[in-house]
C-alpha cells in the first residue's frame, strides 16, 4: 500500500470515494446531522490552502487553531499541509496565558478560533501580541469587538475574491515539493511540571503511524465510522482521525464532548477514541443496572458476564476453540444480554474503542472485553506520535496496556523506565534543544518518563510515572497512580489525589461521586443540605473508610492510606487542578489543599 504526504491524501481519497461520506457534522441547534463528501472535503482544503498563500503563509510558518473539534479543523489542518505550512493546536479550553504562550513561541500570525469565548481571549491577547496579526472566526454567531480590524469569518476568508490564480499556482508548486520531514504539527504538552514543550511532528511520524498500525489492526474493516470525540489539539485523537482518513473511513465530529454519549446514540459509530474515564462511567452505569435489578435478572446479567470471561479470555483470546456448550451460552448472551448493553450505550455496531492517557482498572477491561466491547488499550505519548503499545483482537494479556507497536523497540532503562525507539518518535521539542537532548540516550532512545516492565509477550506494564513517584520520610517509594486507580474503581469515588512526598505516611484527597452519595444518604435517612453536608457527616465518612479500606490488602502497610478528607467540589480545567488533557497538576492541588492535607498529618 501507499503511504501518502499528508499534503496529497485527502486529494487521493476523493479520487477513490468521490460522492461517498468522508465528515458528518451536527447543527448544535437543530440536532441534524450532515454530510460532507470526500469531493467536497478535497475542495475545501484547496479553498483553504489558497486562501492561507494569500494571506502571506509561507512553507514552514506556524499557524494556529484554537477552537473544539470542528470540519473546519481540519480542512484547516490539510490546507496548511498543501503549503508545507505547521499547524499549532490549541485545546479550546485554553487560558489567556497559555495560548499567549504558544503565539510567542512560535511566532504566530495567523490565528482560527471558535466560540465567542475563544475569540475574546484571543483578540485581548492580539491587543498587546507583537507576534499575532489575523483572526479566522470559524462561528458565524460570533460578535466582534467594535475595535476589531484583523478579524474575517471563515466563509469570507474562503471567498475566491480572497485568492486568485497566481495563490494556486504556488500551493500546487508546494504541494509537490512536500517532503516527509516537514513538520506536521507543533503539540504543546499540558506541562504539569514546568513550562509547556511545543512537540514537533512530522508527516514521516505520521507515515509510519499509518504503516504500524495497517500492520497491528489488519482485522479491521477498511472502512468504518469514527466518533471524534477527544480534541483534536490531544495527539491521540489527531493520530486516530489521521489514520480514519488514510483508511478511507468517515469522521463524525463531535463539537461539545459533554454530549457525547447523545452523539453516540445518534451515529452509532463503530470506533471511539477516549481516554479511561469515560468508559469508568459506563462501568458505573453497568454495576447500577446489575445491583438494582431483582435477584433472577442480577443472577443471569452475572451468568452472562462469566460466560463471556470464560468464553472471551480463556478461549477465544488464547486462540483456542471453545466447548460447544459455552459456545452456545455465549452466542445466546450475545444476542440478548451484551447486545441490550451495548445498544443502551449506543456502541452495538463497534468494530474498535482505543482507549489511552491514563491507567484503566483491568476490572474494567475485563468487563467490556467479556462482553464483547471491543476496548483496544494502549499507550503511548505526544512525543511518540501517540501509540507505542496497543491492545488487537486476540493474544491480549489484561494487565498490560498491549503489545509493542511493530517496528518499534522497547526497552527498560534505569529506574525500570520505559525507553523507545521508532520512526515515530518527536523531531524535537521547538526551541528547546536542552530539553531535546535531555529527553533521548545516547544511542537515540526516547525517555518516557513512565516505569514499567515487558512480558514474554513483548506487552507493556505500567507501574508508576517516575517524576510522579513520593518517598516517605521514612525512605519508601509511592506509585499513587495504582492506589488512584484502585480507589477510582469504587461507584462512590469520582476522583482521588494521594499524597505522601515527603510524609510520615499516606493520605488522599477524595471528591466522592456525588450523585452515588446522595442516593445513599436518601436510602439510609441521612439528612442534609448541601454536598459540605455529607462530606462531613460521620455516616458517609465510615462508608468511605470501610470502601477505603476494601482495596489495601493488595497494597503494602507503607502504601496504604492512612487518612483522607473528601472534598465538596470537583476539580476542573477551569479551576486549575487538571490540565488541558485532564491530568491532575499535584503540585498545584498540593499547594490549593494545603491546609486540609496539614490537618491529616497533625
Amino acid at each position: 500500500m501507499k503511504y501518502y504526504h499528508l499534503s496529497e491524501i485527502i486529494h487521493q481519497q476523493a479520487k477513490k470515494f468521490v460522492d461517498e461520506e468522508a465528515i458528518k457534522v451536527r447543527d448544535q441547534e437543530t440536532g441534524i446531522w450532515s454530510s460532507v463528501s470526500w469531493a467536497e472535503f478535497s475542495k475545501k482544503i484547496i479553498a483553504v490552502a489558497e486562501a492561507l498563500c494569500h494571506m502571506g503563509v509561507k512553507p514552514h510558518s506556524n499557524i494556529g487553531i484554537y477552537s473544539q473539534n470542528s470540519a473546519e479543523c481540519l480542512y484547516v489542518d490539510f490546507g496548511a499541509f498543501a503549503n508545507r505550512a505547521v499547524v499549532v493546536p490549541m485545546y479550546a479550553t485554553s487560558s489567556i496565558p497559555q495560548i499567549t504562550y504558544m503565539i510567542n513561541e512560535a511566532e504566530i500570525e495567523l490565528l482560527f478560533v471558535g466560540e465567542q469565548w475563544q475569540y475574546d481571549n484571543a483578540y485581548a491577547v492580539y491587543k498587546n501580541n507583537f507576534f499575532l496579526k489575523h483572526l479566522i472566526i470559524l462561528d458565524k454567531k460570533i460578535k466582534l469587538a467594535e475595535d476589531d480590524k484583523i478579524s474575517l469569518y471563515f466563509d469570507a476568508f474562503c471567498s475566491p475574491k480572497n485568492r486568485n490564480s497566481q495563490d494556486m499556482i504556488s500551493v500546487e508548486k508546494r504541494m509537490k515539493n512536500a517532503q516527509d520531514d516537514d513538520p506536521a504539527h507543533i503539540i504543546y504538552t499540558s506541562g504539569t511540571t514546568g513550562e509547556p514543550k511545543g512537540v514537533v511532528i512530522t508527516h514521516a511520524n505520521y507515515k509510519f503511524v499509518m504503516k504500524t498500525h495497517d500492520v497491528r489492526l489488519d482485522y479491521l474493516p477498511q472502512r468504518f465510522l469514527s466518533v471524534s470525540f477527544l480534541p483534536m489539539a490531544h495527539i491521540f485523537e489527531k493520530a486516530w482521525v489521521i489514520y480514519c482518513l488514510h483508511r478511507g473511513c468517515s469522521i463524525a465530529v463531535c463539537f461539545d464532548p459533554k454530549e457525547i454519549q447523545t452523539y453516540i446514540k445518534e451515529v452509532r459509530p463503530q470506533a471511539m477514541c477516549s481516554v479511561p474515564r469515560f468508559w469508568e462511567k459506563v462501568y458505573e452505569g453497568v454495576q447500577d443496572k446489575i445491583n438494582s435489578s431483582g435477584f433472577i435478572v442480577r443472577a443471569i446479567f452475572l451468568n452472562a458476564i462469566k460466560t463471556g470471561k470464560k468464553y472471551n479470555l480463556e478461549y477465544i483470546n488464547k486462540g483456542k476453540k471453545a466447548p460447544w456448550g459455552l459456545r452456545t451460552r455465549f452466542n445466546f448472551y450475545d444476542k440478548t444480554i451484551y447486545k441490550m448493553l451495548k445498544k443502551v450505550v449506543g456502541i452495538e455496531n463497534g468494530v474498535i474503542f482505543p482507549v489511552a492517557g491514563a491507567i484503566l482498572s483491568d476490572t474494567i477491561v475485563t468487563l467490556f472485553r467479556s462482553v464483547n466491547i471491543p476496548l483496544a488499550y494502549g499507550y503511548g505519548l505526544t512525543e511518540t506520535t501517540a501509540t507505542v503499545s496497543c491492545f488487537t483482537n486476540r493474544g491480549f494479556e489484561i494487565g498490560t496496556v498491549g503489545k509493542v507497536m511493530p517496528e518499534t523497540e522497547v526497552r527498560i532503562g534505569e529506574n525500570n523506565e520505559i525507553q523507545v525507539r521508532a520512526a515515530s518518535i518527536m523531531k524535537e521539542y521547538y526551541k528547546k534543544p536542552e530539553a531535546t537532548a535531555k529527553a533521548f540516550t545516547e544511542d537515540g532512545f526516547f525517555r518516557t518518563g513512565d516505569a514499567g516492565y515487558l512480558t514474554e509477550k513483548m506487552g507493556i506494564v505500567l507501574t508508576e510515572r517516575i517524576k510522579d513517584m513520593y518517598k516517605t520520610s521514612n525512605g519508601k517509594y509511592i506509585a499513587p497512580q495504582q492506589l488512584e486507580a484502585r480507589l477510582a474503581d469504587n461507584k462512590y469515588v469520582d476522583t482521588a489525589i494521594v499524597i505522601g512526598d515527603q510524609k510520615k505516611y499516606v493520605t488522599a484527597l477524595i471528591i466522592p461521586a456525588f450523585d452515588e452519595i446522595k442516593k445513599y444518604a436518601n436510602e439510609h435517612h441521612i439528612s442534609f443540605q448541601e454536598v459540605e453536608d455529607l462530606c462531613k457527616n460521620p455516616k458517609i465518612r465510615e462508608l468511605f473508610k470501610q470502601n477505603v479500606d476494601a482495596i489495601q490488602n493488595e497494597f503494602a502497610t507503607y502504601e496504604q492510606i492512612k487518612r483522607f478528607t473528601l472534598l465538596p467540589e470537583p476539580f476542573s480545567i477551569q479551576t486549575g487542578e487538571l490540565t488541558n488533557t485532564l491530568k491532575m497538576k499535584r503540585a498545584f492541588i498540593a499547594e490549593k489543599y494545603k491546609e486540609e492535607i496539614d490537618k491529616m498529618y497533625e
